[in-house]
C-alpha cells in the first residue's frame, strides 16, 4: 500500500489580480522565483512555495463544479509564525506598510503566544503568530510546534 508523504510543499492563492498581490508580498520584502510573471508568481517562504494562480484558471483545476469562487472570505488562513513575542507587532506594521489591511490588532492570546491578523489586497487573511512552542531550521521552515 503507498501512502502520501507528509509534507506541505505548495499553498497556492487564486488571484483576481495577480499584478497587485505581487507587488505586496514584494513590498514584504519575501524572495520571488525568478521565473514569475503576472501569469503566475511564487515566493520561496522557508519549506513552502507560496504561488498566485488567476482565480478562474485554479478553479478550473480544482473546483470545475463549483459555483464562481470570487467574493466573500473563504475560512482558509495562513500564518506566518516570528521568533519572538515583539516580533509580531513589528512584522504586523511592517505588513500594514506594505498594504495589508488590518483584521485584528496584535494581542496576548490565551493559549500563551501573541498574534494579529491582516488581510491581503485580496483578503487572504494571515495571521502573524508568536507561540514559544514553535522552532525553525535556518531556511526558516518549521520543524516543530510543540
Amino acid at each position: 500500500m503507498s501512502s502520501v508523504p507528509s509534507r506541505l510543499s505548495v499553498v497556492t492563492l487564486g488571484a483576481g489580480d495577480i499584478s497587485a498581490l505581487r507587488s505586496f508580498y514584494r513590498a514584504l520584502g519575501w524572495p520571488e522565483l525568478p521565473t514569475s510573471d503576472d501569469g503566475w508568481a511564487a515566493f520561496q517562504l522557508g519549506g513552502v512555495l507560496l504561488a498566485l494562480y488567476p482565480l478562474h484558471d485554479l478553479a478550473a483545476e480544482a473546483a470545475p463544479n463549483m459555483p464562481d469562487p470570487a467574493g466573500g472570505w473563504s475560512g482558509v488562513t495562513l500564518a506566518c509564525n516570528v521568533d519572538s513575542r515583539d516580533e509580531v507587532d513589528k512584522a504586523f506594521a511592517a505588513a500594514v506598510a506594505a498594504g495589508a489591511t488590518v483584521v485584528a490588532e496584535p494581542i496576548d492570546r490565551s493559549w500563551g503566544g501573541r498574534s494579529a491578523y491582516i488581510a491581503d489586497p485580496e483578503g487572504n487573511r494571515w495571521e502573524i503568530a508568536w507561540a514559544r512552542t514553535a522552532v525553525f531550521d535556518e531556511r526558516g521552515a518549521l520543524v516543530s510546534f510543540g
